[in-house]
């Protein structure tokens, strides 16, 4: 579950970090009342999941309530790479000096959670990572024992970070490794810390992202979930415990497991298409389930053909197919072409009760890729 920007800031404060002044809006006038209320220069900052916010135009500085009220207009309703704006945070303007990166995350690879902290704070991350590894200094920390005051000074004082400031820094990170460890937190982060001219530190930027599957023993979190999500597809995701990624093409894809999902992915790209989610509807194939995944691919306005792609292996091919063609039959009427695979445990005898009347049945996956591609394709041209 990953938390909005302004969910995260008032998690981080409750903890003790530094945020700006900042109100929640929803109107041109909401907008403009939380200006006057906090005082300019403000920041105006959409509230929608994606990175780059600023240089796409969701980030605007107010410095009085014109510009308040003409930033509000702009953003609010604006698309955001994908995602309506329905909501900014009103924020008061950090006069900095220098910016920070100061995160938590796990490390797969050692197994243990790693803290990191950079000195070019305010732009992507993995970009820096990418591009100059040796400027995120990084530290392991043994779960078992949580970190460690003299580790938090010391990734501080390894990634550069100026001595006055040091001590606050190394501060956020040991709150923030603590929020993560609380929180069943995947990932946390501030990006940027901002320096301000006084030598004082601020979160001016808060992402925070949470296990789904301990949201059960994380009540107080649990309760932000209905906020989380951007828009009816997500919402309904979230209801049919489906993890639902969105993609920019028009081949919607259903699979039962996530390297299947993959693989028909990079098929569909191989073969010319371009996929338009990833839904992996795990193990079993019952009917309420596959309904409920064709109504997801069904609802994503941008999927043209769908292509399902099911390896039977403990569920036998004849099962899944019962449980396809009643979920189809539940539909009076079947919006978009589908194309099924079966392989794997009984899957000859699956293809057999399949309806092709509802779907279209290929042998091979890449016979199935192939024909839900050109009918995307179809509908397009």
């Amino acid at each position: 579950m990953k938390l909005h920007e302004y969910q995260a800031k008032s998690v981080f404060a409750d903890a003790g970090i530094p945020t700006p002044d900042a109100t929640l809006a929803s109107s041109v006038d909401e907008v403009v009342e939380a200006a006057e209320d906090i005082g300019y220069p403000v920041a105006v900052k959409a509230q929608v999941h994606v990175g780059g916010r600023g240089k796409a135009g969701g980030i605007k500085l107010a410095e009085d309530r014109e510009e308040a009220e003409q930033a509000a207009e702009d953003i609010l309703g604006m698309d955001l790479k994908g995602y309506t704006v329905e909501r900014v945070l009103v924020e008061e303007a950090v006069n900095f000096k220098n910016e920070l990166y100061v995160g938590v995350t796990m490390d797969r690879g050692e197994g243990k959670p790693v803290a990191m902290v950079s000195t070019k704070g305010g732009v992507n991350i993995e970009e820096v990572a990418e591009e100059d590894p040796e400027a995120i200094a990084r530290e392991h920390v043994d779960p078992a024992f949580g970190m460690h005051p003299y580790q938090a000074r010391k990734v501080v004082y390894d990634a550069g970070v100026p001595k006055e400031v040091a001590s606050d820094v190394a501060s956020i990170l040991t709150t923030l490794f603590q929020l993560w460890d609380d929180s069943d937190a995947s990932d946390i982060e501030i990006n940027p810390v901002m320096i301000t001219e006084d030598d004082e530190v601020v979160a001016a930027d808060a992402v925070m992202n949470i296990d789904d599957d301990a949201l059960f023993r994380q009540p107080d979190l649990a309760e932000m979930e209905e906020e989380t999500f951007e828009d009816d597809l997500e919402r309904k995701a979230g209801e049919y415990g489906f993890d639902y990624v969105r993609l920019s093409g028009n081949t919607g894809i259903i699979g039962n497991g996530a390297g299947l999902v993959m693989t028909t992915l990079d098929l569909v790209d191989y073969y010319g298409g371009e996929p338009a989610n990833f839904l992996d509807i795990g193990g079993g194939a019952k009917a309420e389930r596959v309904a409920n995944a064709l109504d997801m691919v069904f609802s994503d306005e941008n999927v043209d053909a769908v292509v399902f792609n099911i390896f039977g292996g403990i569920t036998r091919g004849d099962e899944v197919a019962k449980g396809i063609n009643d979920a189809l039959e539940q539909f009076d009427e079947i919006p978009k072409k589908v194309v099924v695979r079966l392989a794997g445990t009984n899957a000859e005898e699956g293809r057999e009760i399949l309806n092709d009347e509802l779907v279209t049945v290929e042998e091979t996956l890449e016979d199935a890729v192939q024909r839900a591609v050109e009918y995307a394709e179809e509908v397009e041209a």
